[in-house]
């Protein structure tokens, strides 16, 4: 498991970010406080507070280099 901080901060961030994530067969998590939900879900991802960074929990034993790049306008440092 890779885990990344992201920033979310408009709607058609959330709508590109769900469809990147939709192209792999990978569990992908969102934690904010105490909140887990599924990142592939756009009304999950609404009920979380977009202002802060949120930590993505990625899934994955391969292809996690692939996954970074496509995910790369979305990580933060």
């Amino acid at each position: 498991m890779k885990t990344v901080r992201i920033s979310l901060n408009s709607i058609d961030k959330v709508k590109s970010f769900v469809n990147d994530l939709s192209k792999f067969d990978v569990d992908f998590d969102l934690v904010s406080g105490r909140y887990v939900i599924d990142a592939k879900s756009i009304m999950g991802i609404f009920s979380l507070d977009l202002s802060k960074p949120i930590d993505l929990n990625i899934h994955a034993e391969a292809n996690i280099d692939e996954i970074l790049n496509i995910l790369a306008p979305y990580i933060i440092a």
